[in-house]
């Protein structure tokens, strides 16, 4: 199972979230637990980069295989970085269009 914030929003995409941020706990609408959680994902890929590189500096473990790995992984970051800002930008038109309706 997987447990990162976009699987668990789209187990549940209509509950009402609380989320403990650095002592305050406040409740989200699903678009504010989107938006966290979209953010929490790619900092936790911004993470594995880190730690890639980190093995390639300091030891000066350039082998193919590891530069390979950060490669693969940055191109990751980068598609779901713009994953994240379409569906962002997405979601938040049609909430804007919505509320003109209204």
């Amino acid at each position: 199972m997987n447990n990162d914030p976009i699987s668990q929003l789209a187990a549940a995409p209509n509950s009402s979230q609380s989320r403990t941020r650095e002592n305050s706990t406040e409740n989200q609408s699903w678009f504010e637990a989107l938006a966290q959680a979209w953010g929490d994902t790619l900092d936790n890929q911004a993470n594995r980069i880190a730690d890639l590189a980190e093995e390639i500096g300091p030891n000066g473990n350039d082998n193919p295989s590891v530069i390979t790995r950060l490669t693969a992984e940055s191109l990751r970051f980068s598609f779901m970085s713009q994953s994240q800002s379409t569906s962002v930008t997405s979601i938040g038109e049609a909430l804007r269009t919505t509320a003109r309706k209204q």
